[in-house]
């Protein structure tokens, strides 16, 4: 019988989590307003499905380790090798994207943020991705601000955007 030293230490970490989240939910008030049930039903489910699945784990852990799983090896699992320049650019483009949202404005950093984007996964077409960025932004921002009444910042377009953004 096989038994994982990993899949025995990761199930049990999911038990305890479980039982963590059944704790803080137990200190949480059980009246209910006018739907009948109080803030910690749901944070209760949670933690009973969190219980359960450790559980799960745990029996295939201790009953021969977990079955299906994935092989250890990234290429028999079809996996492609790491991408630095892709991780890059992405992570630049979120990075840019905080630091020019409350100042730019959401569509500005979002045009941006597409752009870095699909830089990542290997597009060479700037124009056309900065183009697609925007497009996307802008309808984004109308359809937050607009139907869902969502103020987002407007920044440098606000005169082009109205007084629809902050």
């Amino acid at each position: 019988m096989r038994r994982s030293a990993a899949e025995v230490a990761l199930s049990l970490g999911v038990l305890a989590l479980g039982v963590g989240v059944a704790g803080v939910t137990a200190t949480l008030p059980s009246e209910g307003g006018y739907a009948g049930i109080g803030p910690n039903f749901i944070p209760g489910v949670v933690g009973a499905g969190i219980i359960l699945l450790g559980l799960w784990l745990a029996f295939e852990a201790f009953t021969g380790g977990w079955r299906n799983a994935a092989p250890d090896d990234a290429a028999a699992r079809g996996e492609h090798a790491f991408q630095g320049a892709g991780f890059a650019w992405i992570s630049a483009g979120l990075f840019v994207h905080m630091a020019l949202i409350g100042w730019a404005g959401f569509v500005v950093a979002g045009v941006v943020l597409f752009a870095c984007v699909a830089r990542g996964f290997g597009s060479v077409r700037i124009a056309r991705d900065l183009g697609l960025g925007l497009v996307l932004s802008i309808a984004i921002y109308a359809f937050f601000v607009q139907l869902l009444n969502v103020n987002l910042p407007a920044g440098w377009l606000a005169p082009l955007l109205g007084t629809a953004g902050i």
